[in-house]
């Protein structure tokens, strides 16, 4: 993997660098040597964001990265904005990678490549410009039904709230059933998936609104004819009830999934970028769930920002009395219960069908 360095500058420890947050977290496509932010300039990029070191530093800025890290090959922009706008402040900073022959990985809807600066700039020094989000803006693929043919165990993760840690325990569970032995594929359905290494990604808020359903009945469709994995572990955009990112909906809809975990903040008391807006009682998510896909969430993970190891585990026995749902915290507990608990219940299901089978009358 080439040498990479993250541009979240002013905006890492914020949940607009979930970018940022992700390919610290995890990353097969680029090897991570450190993140641009001058207002967290000397700490570990692990340490600030849940207070696990991994040995990526954070710069005050791109000269310092680059004295650090000269041979570095690429540069990601690790924010995510409201709307996908570039800063202003990072447009300098994107001009000197460039006219250090560093290529640019680029995931907001502003694609670089279609700026007039960047792109002949990006020309005169030979440097890629890669606009993650307009490799599928023009996807076309019409749903068909043959979701239906996917015999795989399909998990989703959907949330209370955008940039609320989805991915991250869509990955947390995939990694779970193989450790359990059971052949897993994850899909990823946004840009950090693809920067991630994701083989199976699309990017479902390129797409043209007719096409999002085929695109995830399709991804879903391909992991699982060309795998023939036990399980696919996939993941909602934005959130159900969120006002600006009402994702989630497509996903249940064509990707049927046979469960759906459920990611909450308890600290969270409004949307991710509209504090005018307050986020509805978990219940609501539950019975919505329920409505949609048939059957409740089959496990509920507690995003613990803000809070003590010990108030989110208590928070997390609390909702699972309350709700009567296996509710856990990835980050101090894990996820093999939830990955075990599914399991079990598919093979129960298994059982249950082929006694069915075996008692239909036969037809002479």
């Amino acid at each position: 993997m080439e040498k990479t360095l993250i541009l979240a500058e002013g905006r890492y420890n914020t949940t607009d660098g979930k970018t940022a947050h992700g390919l610290v977290r995890y990353s097969k496509r680029f090897r991570i040597v450190g993140v641009i932010d001058s207002t967290l300039s000397g700490k570990d990029a692990g340490e600030v964001l849940d207070g696990i070191p991994r040995g990526i530093p954070i710069y005050g800025s791109f000269e310092e990265a680059i004295s650090e890290n000269p041979d570095v090959k690429y540069l990601i922009i690790g924010v995510a904005t409201p709307g996908g706008y570039l800063p202003k402040v990072y447009r300098d900073i994107i001009k000197k990678a460039i006219k250090r022959g560093i290529n640019i990985v680029n995931g907001l809807h502003n694609f670089l490549s279609d700026d007039p600066e960047f792109s002949r700039l990006a020309k005169r020094y030979k440097v890629e410009l890669i606009d993650v989000r307009k490799l599928y803006q023009d996807m076309k693929i019409p749903f068909t039904g043959k979701i239906n043919e996917v015999t795989s165990i399909k998990v989703a993760v959907l949330g209370t709230d955008g940039a609320i840690g989805k991915r991250t325990t869509a990955i947390m569970l995939h990694e779970a059933f193989e450790r359990l032995g059971k052949k897993s594929v994850f899909v990823a359905m946004g840009q950090t998936g693809w920067m991630q290494g994701a083989k199976y990604c699309i990017v479902m808020d390129s797409i043209i609104n007719d096409f999002v359903a085929g695109a995830i009945e399709d991804i879903i469709w391909r992991a699982w004819k060309e795998e023939n994995p036990d399980v696919i572990v996939t993941h909602g955009e934005g959130s159900l009830l969120h006002p600006a990112y009402p994702g989630g909906f497509e996903l249940i809809a064509a990707g049927r999934p046979d469960y759906i975990i459920l990611q909450h903040a308890p600290m969270r008391k409004h949307f991710d970028d509209f504090p005018q807006y307050e986020i509805p009682p978990l219940e609501r998510y539950i019975q919505l769930i329920e409505l949609l896909s048939g059957k409740k969430p089959i496990a509920i993970t507690i995003n613990s920002e803000k809070m003590t190891k010990e108030e989110a585990l208590k928070k997390a026995r609390e909702i699972e009395i309350q709700y009567g749902i296996m509710t856990r915290v990835p980050l101090y507990e894990g996820v093999e219960d939830i990955a075990k608990a599914i399991i079990e219940d598919a093979e129960k299901i298994k059982v249950s069908i082929g006694v069915e089978e075996s008692v239909q009358p036969q037809v002479l």
